[in-house]
Formats: C-alpha cells, sequence, structure tokens
C-alpha cells in the first residue's frame, strides 16, 4: 500500500486553517497554498485512517477540470490558480508534503454559498421530491424515479455551515439577501454553465455527473473566481454510465461506499451514531474505497 498523508505539517509557512481535507497556509497575504491531505470525512465527521493516494487524486482531478473549463479551455469563468509551482514556496525538507497534492492560489474573500447543481434525482433531493414534487423549493414535473435525469440542470445552493455541521439549503432569494443581486446570480449562471460543460466531458468518458458544488470568492477587485477543489468525487456523485438505469442508485466513484459501510458499523457494540470518535476503518473498507476513486482518475484523465 502506498504511504498516505493524514495531516500535513509545513513550519516555513503559517497554517491558516485545516479543513475535512485540505490543510491551508498562508503565503504573503495574497496567496494560499492548499494542501490536499488523505483525509477523508463521511456524514461530516473525518474518519481517523486516511485513504493512501486521495489527496493527490484530489489535486489531478480539479486541476483537470480548471485546465478544461478555465481561461486556458472553455473560459466559462476566472479561476484562482496562480499558475506558480507550489514547491516553490516552502523549505526543501518539506516539499515530498507538498508535491503533487498542493495548488498555490490567489486569496480570496470566501462567498458563504455553496453552488449546488444538481442534472439528476439522487439523495435527498429524490426523498424531497416524493413529498413535495420539488427539490429545495424548485418544483419539478410529476412522474420521476429515483436517478431520473432532470429536463434541465436545477440550482439548489446551500448554505456554508462551521465545520462539523451540515450545510443548509437555502432559497435563491436568501442568497440575493446574503451576497446581493448581482452576486448572487453570478455564482448561479456560472455553476450551472460549469455543471453543463463538464457532464458533457464525463459523459464522453463514461461517467455521468449526477449532481455537484461549487466554490466561489471574490477577488481584490469583486469579480467572482471560481475557486477550492471542483468537480471531484469528493464534491460531486459520480456515476459509471454503463450501470446506470432509472429507478435504482446507480455504484458510484465518490465515498458512498464509505457511507454503506460505516450505516452497517458498530462502535462499542451499538451502531454507530455518526458524531466523533468514527468507527475504525478495516484494511479492505481502505482499499476499496481508495480503488473507487482511482477509477474516477483513471477514466476522467487517462
Amino acid at each position: 500500500m502506498i504511504s498516505a498523508l493524514h495531516t500535513s505539517n509545513l513550519t516555513s509557512l503559517p497554517l491558516l486553517a485545516r479543513g475535512k481535507v485540505r490543510d491551508n497556509y498562508a503565503v504573503g497575504d495574497d496567496r494560499i497554498l492548499m494542501v490536499a491531505s488523505d483525509r477523508i470525512s463521511a456524514f461530516d465527521v473525518i474518519m481517523g485512517e486516511p485513504i493512501p493516494g486521495k489527496g493527490e487524486l484530489l489535486t489531478k482531478l480539479s486541476l483537470f477540470w480548471f485546465d478544461r473549463l478555465g481561461p486556458k479551455g472553455l473560459a466559462i469563468c476566472p479561476i484562482h490558480l496562480t499558475g506558480e509551482d507550489p514547491e516553490s514556496v516552502v523549505a526543501p525538507a518539506e516539499r515530498a508534503q507538498v508535491a503533487g497534492r498542493s495548488m498555490l492560489v490567489q486569496r480570496l474573500k470566501p462567498i458563504p454559498v455553496e453552488a449546488v447543481v444538481r442534472g439528476y434525482l439522487a439523495g435527498s433531493g429524490w426523498k424531497e421530491y416524493q413529498e413535495s414534487r420539488s427539490v429545495c423549493g424548485v418544483p419539478l414535473p410529476e412522474g420521476l424515479q429515483n436517478a431520473s435525469k432532470l429536463p434541465e440542470p436545477i440550482y439548489t445552493p446551500a448554505a456554508k455551515a462551521a465545520m462539523g455541521e451540515h450545510d443548509e439549503n437555502i432559497t435563491y432569494e436568501r442568497t440575493v439577501e446574503m451576497v446581493g443581486a448581482d452576486v448572487a446570480a453570478q455564482i448561479r449562471d456560472m455553476a450551472i454553465a460549469l455543471y453543463k460543460a463538464a457532464a458533457a466531458i464525463a459523459l464522453d468518458k463514461g461517467i455521468i455527473i449526477a449532481d455537484t458544488k461549487f466554490e466561489f470568492g471574490l477577488d481584490p477587485a469583486g469579480r467572482v473566481v471560481l475557486m477550492d477543489e471542483v468537480l471531484t468525487p469528493d464534491s460531486s456523485r459520480y456515476w459509471p454510465a454503463e450501470s446506470y438505469a432509472v429507478g435504482s442508485n446507480p455504484p458510484s466513484y465518490d465515498k458512498q461506499y464509505l457511507r454503506d459501510w460505516l450505516e452497517g458499523a458498530k462502535v462499542k457494540g451499538k451502531p454507530w451514531d455518526k458524531t466523533p470518535p468514527a468507527p475504525r476503518l478495516p484494511r479492505e473498507v481502505i482499499e476499496k474505497t481508495a480503488e473507487k476513486y482511482r477509477e474516477a482518475l483513471t477514466r476522467l484523465v487517462g
């Protein structure tokens, strides 16, 4: 098994924050070094065991999508990459922690809205549709089934929650109240355009992107810029096109395998209540989860 990085420890740069997956370090006052660890979370709880290779894979996938959708590709919106080598800003002894798993990015003012786009009915959206024929307040036609493709992708924003808490679905009108009409419209329109373009690219490679979430920030000039990770199995629901069938949950390339295992896991003889500490992950669960991530990367990038 390849070695894994659960938590980075760079002393040559000030640590800004540790998220569920990324450790962010300040580079001057205008840039951030984002280091993708091999941590994995489920149900908003970080597991004690890392998934070897996951951080590098997430970084490769994000860079693939930034390249296709950003200024060098379809130019849908500005992106936060600086184009500089992440290894150039850390001490030589720390480069191994950074290599292949980091992005050097502009420091932006984060917009506190998760820009969620759904192209298919799945997960909590399917549950909600059964009750109200709508998802997050967006009305949908009668007769849809689990995993149905929606007539058009829908935008269902969420308010970003504090670490360890669940993001809260909100209306578009609420995003206007939070960030203003102009920014709210920009992130909605950019998110839908990004999703449509990515979904078409992925489908050519045999992958359905059922839904995804984007994050945006404002640069010093007030421009809306795409940031954080993009279209990875951590932020998206990836389905293999060949096993897709309306009416059932297709097997996915995201962490659904881990979630399914955790649903049956026990802590001290009792079913896990989805609060820390998480159950210990057996080797086969770690390996199978790593395999799912690798397969997504191989299909998309080759």
